[in-house]
């Protein structure tokens, strides 16, 4: 551990946590991630649109969500552990807000800063469709044109997202390059956004990309970990003994880290670990990858020898992205948080257990984190806590999971 009140520091003026992070962008790029980074400094300080941003997520996205002590699946564990053991399972329940997901936290953010910089045309990537959805939400909303990239493999795996895109106005623009998964669609986008400078916003999804974004979206989703503090002081009078996400690019996972950074609290971010570490059929960049450049930052990536991008897997749509935010490869770097990985089996099963025991179908992103979590709870006495982030619902991955069955 560094000093106290160290974490929550970085970035730097250049946009590096450490070595991770920065701007690698094409020359045509630079002054608009420039321009960006100014506003943006800008807007933090604006408070009419700290005001307005705060009334949309009250208003619009339905914050705060809510936090749920997951009862019957912590006497499940309990059942199945030593005397005495079995910490109380939590869930931050951001699956609850509009669209579904925790994605629309930071599609409100970007929105309202492509307004402000006068920006008319939107651009997004998405993976499993939950940030595709978001996305075209808030564009349907100010009355902007949305295109969003998702890779054709992606397209026929979360189908009902596609439609719930094109019926909010959105075009969706099948990518059929490499895997046709995350990677392709951002490629995609990024190409876009060079030939269209003058118009074009792009509202990237996740906490990577060229600075200031990953730092950008990290603010925008960090109130889902200044809300679940606050909620489990009410809740249990004092902090969680555990917090833990699931992480693909790794978005929802430092929303809810970043609170609880500088708090004697352990962390843990859970990769998509797909058919097992000893395949390269995973998406777990940290566990399983080494340091490099992709899409604009410096991070770990899924990479061979000679530095070629390797393909990521996971049965999530969402988490099999070959790298990380720089954020994380940073905490993972300084050892601040903890990063494992749970396999399409664990996760496929988690899905099934707590639909069946607490009513909540989650979103199989959450569910390899919910692997994870069973597992600490089970080692830990009674009196402990767990929070895991709930970050999505699971209607999108029904017919993954039959498929599957």
């Amino acid at each position: 551990m560094t000093k106290p009140n160290t974490y929550r520091a970085g970035p730097d003026s250049e946009g590096r946590f450490g070595i991770f992070g920065g701007r690698f962008v094409a020359e045509t790029l630079q002054p608009l991630v420039l321009d960006l980074a100014r506003e943006y400094e800008t807007a933090k300080t604006d408070q009419a649109f700290q005001n307005e941003l705060r009334s949309y997520l009250k208003h619009y996205v339905g914050r705060p969500s809510p936090l749920y002590y997951a009862e019957r699946l912590t006497q499940y564990v309990r059942e199945r552990s030593e005397a005495g053991r079995g910490a109380k399972i939590y869930f931050k329940r951001d699956e609850l807000n509009h669209t579904g997901a925790h994605k629309i936290n930071n599609c409100i953010g970007q929105i309202l800063l492509a307004r402000r910089m006068a920006k008319t045309r939107i651009i997004a990537e998405t993976g499993a469709g939950q940030h595709g959805v978001a996305t075209a939400t808030v564009c349907a909303r100010f009355g902007l044109p949305c295109v969003v990239y998702m890779g054709a493999t992606d397209i026929v795996r979360q189908r009902p997202n596609v439609h719930r895109m094109t019926l909010l106005g959105a075009e969706v623009r099948a990518v059929k390059t490499g895997r046709a998964t995350l990677k392709d669609a951002m490629n995609e986008a990024l190409r876009d956004w060079v030939t269209n400078v003058a118009d074009t916003y792009y509202l990237i999804g996740t906490a990577a990309g060229p600075h200031p974004y990953p730092m950008m979206v990290r603010d925008f989703q960090s109130v889902i970990g200044v809300e679940a503090k606050a909620q489990m002081f009410e809740a249990e009078g004092r902090l969680p003994d555990v917090v833990m996400a699931c992480i693909g690019g790794g978005s929802n996972a430092i929303g809810l880290f970043h609170s609880f950074l500088d708090d004697p609290v352990e962390i843990i971010g859970v990769e998509a670990g797909g058919k097992g570490l000893d395949t390269t059929a995973h998406a777990a960049s940290i566990s399983g990858g080494s340091p490099g450049v992709l899409h604009g930052n410096r991070t770990y990536l899924l990479q061979d020898g000679d530095g070629q991008i390797l393909d990521g897997h996971s049965v999530s749509a969402g988490l099999d992205y070959p790298g990380v935010g720089p954020e994380h490869a940073w905490l993972h770097e300084v050892g601040r948080v903890r990063y494992e990985t749970a396999t399409d089996t664990e996760a496929l099963a988690m899905f099934r257990l707590v639909a069946a025991l607490e009513g909540i179908i989650p979103a199989l992103e959450p569910a390899h984190a919910i692997a994870r979590a069973l597992d600490k709870a089970a080692v830990l006495a009674r009196d402990r806590i767990v929070l895991v982030n709930l970050c999505g619902r699971g209607d999108k991955d029904l017919s993954a999971v039959m498929r599957e069955a």
